[in-house]
């Protein structure tokens, strides 16, 4: 069984759905005791870092999710689930994360080193470079995937990252140690390789 964590910013009936198509029994809920029985979570996210951390805060979600992570159950952060994984986020001021993960999660310039322009939100389909072998990679090509993000991950714990994509810079796409994982990108949205990646996130979960 997995769980949904819903905070108030989730894309939760697309992930629930996806869940659904690989006939995986999932259940959306923002109760920790609930929660708790779940094998693995999922933390999906769409927003802003701040009112996220706030509306963790708020549920006592922060120190729930702290102690579930601490039994080594799974947990795959989605977009901004993801980023909240990290230290801390400079979007609408300094705000810190779950620190999960260490990195900081800051925005693109959308100008170039030689001064060309970019389009930010990063919006669209992005090709996965994979930088190390992780069984959430498992049987998956190096495939393009769907992201909408203005803030990416940097850090300098390189082998947390374990796939990236290019957008000016070298975007963090998937990040994971131990039974922490992140997606930066939408896998619900992102087709077959997508499906894959979420089974394979389901194998570890067992």
């Amino acid at each position: 069984m997995i769980g949904i964590v819903d905070y108030g910013m989730g894309n939760l009936f697309s992930v629930s759905k996806a869940l659904e198509r690989l006939g995986v029994d999932a259940f959306i809920s923002e109760n920790p005791d609930e929660l708790g029985h779940a094998k693995g979570l999922i933390l999906p996210g769409v927003g802003s870092f701040r009112d996220a951390m706030t509306l963790l805060r708020e549920k006592k979600l922060d120190v729930f999710l702290k102690e579930y992570v601490e039994t080594g159950k799974p947990l795959l952060g989605i977009c901004l689930g993801m980023q909240l994984l990290f230290d801390e986020s400079e979007e609408n001021g300094l705000t810190q994360g779950l620190s999960f993960l260490s990195g900081r999660v800051i925005r693109f310039l959308g100008i170039t080193e030689s001064g060309e322009t970019y389009k930010v939100p990063h919006m669209g389909w992005n090709r996965l470079s994979y930088k190390t072998q992780n069984p959430i990679l498992q049987n998956v090509e190096e495939n393009h995937v769907y992201f909408v993000h203005s803030y990416y991950v940097t850090s300098e714990d390189q082998e947390v990252i374990l796939a990236t994509a290019e957008y000016d810079v070298e975007v963090p796409a998937i990040v994971g140690r131990n039974n922490v994982y992140g997606m930066q990108f939408h896998p619900e949205k992102s087709g077959e390789t997508g499906m894959r990646l979420l089974q394979n996130f389901l194998k570890l979960v067992g």
